[in-house]
């Protein structure tokens, strides 16, 4: 019995050893459409272009609650679509248009910022997902939050 399974133990290594291995994919099966310059070469699809991607609001009072809309642009050459946008901190809260924004169309992601409980230098962001390539776009906010002088 013991020689059998001998046999048959030999027998699955030598197929296993005998297998031919690829080296390589063929070229045709690999389709990637970003050129080294990390850009998609006769992209047709949405863009997303903010005036800007960080916003300070400089001096804080502890437990002020402000706000910025992020202004953007679809300059792209199809419609775009935000499936979420999230932030790194409960403190903060983005609002977002959810439908679609046609070629050309303007559009504004409201962030509010609580700084209740936050002393000192606060950096928070927040995270855009699109259908845009790359699918992801990070927008920041600071403060300096400061306790109220007393007199």
């Amino acid at each position: 019995m013991r020689l059998l399974f001998f046999f048959i133990f030999l027998l699955s290594i030598n197929v296993a050893c005998n297998q031919r291995s690829v080296d390589h994919l063929p070229p045709d099966l690999v389709n990637n459409p970003k050129s080294a310059s990390d850009k998609v070469s006769g992209n047709s699809g949405p863009v997303i272009s903010f005036e800007k991607d960080t916003h300070d609001f400089g001096r804080i009072i502890l437990g002020e609650k402000v706000t910025y809309s992020f202004k953007f642009t679809n300059t792209g050459q199809s419609e775009l679509i935000i499936s979420n946008v999230s932030s790194s901190c409960g403190c903060t809260v983005p609002t977002f248009t959810k439908t679609p924004i046609k070629v050309g169309e303007k559009g504004i992601i409201s962030v509010a910022f609580d700084s209740e409980n936050r002393k000192g230098f606060q950096h928070k962001t927040i995270t855009v997902m699109t259908n845009t390539i790359p699918n992801t776009t990070t927008l920041n906010i600071k403060a300096m939050v400061v306790t109220p002088e007393k007199n």
